[in-house]
């Protein structure tokens, strides 16, 4: 188990807050910005999620190995208005 560190909650202008040690922060690798949450009794704190890290990186890659074809199969029912008349912007 992880050490446990004791600290006090202080007054921050209206609100209040807690001193993070250093020591913690260099273990989680914190940013500038992170998420709280409420989980049963505890509070949590996380790095900030991006639900799009890291994207670029994997699509360069499939490319390179030429797996960013489509999967999808061409339709084979398209009506005459999908032929002639559907035009993309």
């Amino acid at each position: 188990m992880n050490a446990v560190v004791r600290t006090r909650i202080v007054k921050i202008g209206n609100s209040q807050g807690i001193r993070i040690p250093k020591i913690l922060l260099e273990q989680l690798k914190l940013g500038e910005e992170v998420e709280l949450a409420v989980q049963q009794d505890r509070l949590v704190v996380r790095s900030v999620r991006h639900p799009r890290q890291g994207w670029d990186e994997h699509f360069r890659m499939m490319a390179e190995r030429g797996d960013d074809r489509l999967l999808d199969e061409p339709a084979l029912n398209l009506s005459r208005w999908d032929a002639e008349e559907w035009e993309w912007s």
